[in-house]
């Protein structure tokens, strides 16, 4: 569920050009990461790895979400949409990155 709904909304935030490509190859190269730790439920590298990747999202998306928001005469409506729904999902990770750690614990995480 944690990978679907930010897949969402990584798409949603890429669909309107708004955000450079590195936020998209960074979202979606994490949630690539996140298959690879659902497959292997036994490997603690790759939920480590996802995890990791997490917490490096939430950086990179606050850097361009700052960096490229347009000022309010560019900002059409489905601009703001798509901002919209890339500062929803910068909000929903650090709840996705607790969720994940507690799959990190269960897995033999220390």
């Amino acid at each position: 569920a944690i990978i679907l709904v930010h897949w969402l909304l990584t798409v949603w935030g890429c669909m309107n050009y708004m955000l450079p490509l590195s936020y998209a190859w960074g979202n979606f190269s994490v949630l690539a990461v996140g298959i690879w730790a659902i497959v292997q439920r036994d490997s603690l590298d790759a939920i480590t790895m996802f995890l990791t990747g997490l917490l490096l999202t939430v950086l990179t998306d606050i850097i361009h979400i700052s960096i490229f928001y347009p000022s309010n005469d560019y900002l059409s409506d489905a601009k703001r949409f798509s901002v919209g729904m890339a500062i929803f999902s910068l909000l929903l990770k650090p709840v996705s990155c607790y969720l994940v750690y507690r799959m990190y614990r269960e897995r033999g995480g220390e």
